[in-house]
């Protein structure tokens, strides 16, 4: 330890303003630092490849998926042309190398002489089983998701600055409805502070009680530039959020976490705009549609009722309201003539056949007989008085009332002639 410190500091004690160091010495030492490294493994993720026909050396550039940093990196073109999975920009990947320092340049770089095109593949396992715990912890259950209102006051939305998502969202939704409003949050998409700050801009929106729908926008791009929208703190962040979320990431064929958790997936930013905010040009169509609809049922509705109230008044009973009584009328009238007509028939032959019984009974009666010249002789016996039916009721002496038609002689029975044999007195049933 004496020794190298001791040749350090007298070469510091060498390097003066009277005597500096020259730049090839620098570079020689550089060089020497940089070569104790040894080879090493390294992830990034492909951001430039540079590969010419005929050349002897590739060029690509290795970024750092967590912070803005990248480091340049050549290989032999058939390490790439020989790779299993075709490499491109964008690509994650482990390389094996060593560093150099080239002095003539002044440029370090990584010699590689290995390449394993992995991480996408480990990227989309270890979503899939976010994508299960989160499924078996019921967040993708339909019944937790909240209706997006028709016309919100205010649209609360998660892009990045001057991105083209920001400008589709607001572009298509004010010329769908002019008078929409919104309460942009510009944040990163990508890298390790897109969660941080797309958490952070979430809570200040879901806590704008003016804000009524929050969408999360941004444009296309590779799984490690999507992968923020994986996150499972932002996805039970959507969760957990009382205002409505619309997840518009990437397009179609991508499907992050956040689609499931959303209340609502739009296949594009530009598709979130239309499913958020309606046409005002086709809510005017359909409005008048439905006025015209309305009013022609209304219409209809009246000239039926017409027509029921017309067939109405022209049934006989309210065209002509007293008919029926007047028919009633002629029919009581027609019931009483008939009546008094059936009882006149009936006095006429009752007084018919009561002035024929008058006349026999006239006729058979003693008045009758007696005003023809017979009379009815009685016995009288003090106070009673005896019809005499035979001589033999009359002895000599006997004191007799003689009736005759205009009143009754007294008169005593001298004596009594028999006219011929006797007959029996008729008995009450022959009489």
């Amino acid at each position: 330890m004496i020794g190298p410190v001791s040749t350090e500091k007298s070469e510091r004690q060498a390097s003066t303003a009277e005597n500096p160091m020259p730049v090839r010495t620098i570079a020689v030492k550089v060089a020497q630092w940089i070569d104790r490294l040894g080879a090493v493994w390294v992830e990034g993720q492909i951001t430039q490849i540079n590969l010419r026909p005929g050349t002897r050396t590739a060029f690509l550039v290795l970024r750092d998926t967590a912070a803005d940093m990248s480091l340049s990196v050549t290989c032999d073109p058939d390490l790439l042309r020989s790779s299993a999975v075709p490499l491109q920009e964008g690509s994650r990947v482990v390389v094996y190398g060593k560093l150099q320092f080239f002095t003539g340049r002044g440029t370090v770089s990584l010699r590689i002489t290995e390449i394993r095109p992995v991480g996408i593949g480990e990227l989309l396992a270890r979503i899939e089983r976010l994508k299960a715990l989160l499924a078996a912890e019921g967040l993708f259950d339909p019944r937790l998701k909240r209706p997006i209102p028709f016309l919100p006051n205010k649209i609360g939305l998660v892009t990045g600055r001057a991105s083209a998502a920001e400008h589709d969202v607001v572009t298509v939704a004010t010329q769908r409805w002019p008078a929409v409003r919104f309460e942009i949050r510009n944040t990163a998409v990508q890298g390790p502070t897109a969660v941080p700050q797309i958490l952070e801009a979430i809570a200040a929106l879901d806590a704008d009680p003016d804000v009524d729908v929050i969408v999360l926008a941004r444009g296309g791009g590779s799984v490690e530039d999507l992968l923020p929208f994986s996150d499972e703190t932002l996805c039970r962040a959507i969760v957990s959020a009382k205002t409505p979320i619309v997840s518009a990431i990437g397009h179609e064929p991508d499907n992050p976490l956040s689609d499931y958790v959303a209340d609502l997936r739009a296949a594009t930013p530009t598709d979130a705009a239309k499913r958020v905010v309606p046409d005002a040009a086709a809510e005017a169509a359909l409005l008048q549609e439905l006025r015209a609809r309305a009013a022609a049922a209304l219409r209809g509705w009246v000239d039926r009722e017409a027509r029921a109230l017309q067939q109405l008044r022209s049934r006989p009973v309210l065209a002509d309201p007293l008919r029926l009584l007047e028919q009633r009328h002629d029919e009581a009238e027609r019931l009483r003539t008939a009546a008094r007509r059936a009882i006149d028939h009936e006095l006429t032959r009752e007084s018919t056949a009561t002035r024929h019984l008058r006349e026999k009974l006239s006729a058979l009666g003693p008045a009758a007989t007696l005003s023809r010249g017979y009379a009815v002789v009685q016995r009288v016996t003090g106070a009673d008085r005896e019809v005499v039916r035979s001589i033999e009721d009359s002895p000599p002496g006997t004191q007799l009332r003689i009736r005759v038609a205009d009143g009754a002689v007294t008169a005593a029975a001298l004596g009594a002639q028999s006219l011929g044999p006797r007959k029996e007195p008729a008995s009450d049933e022959q009489r």
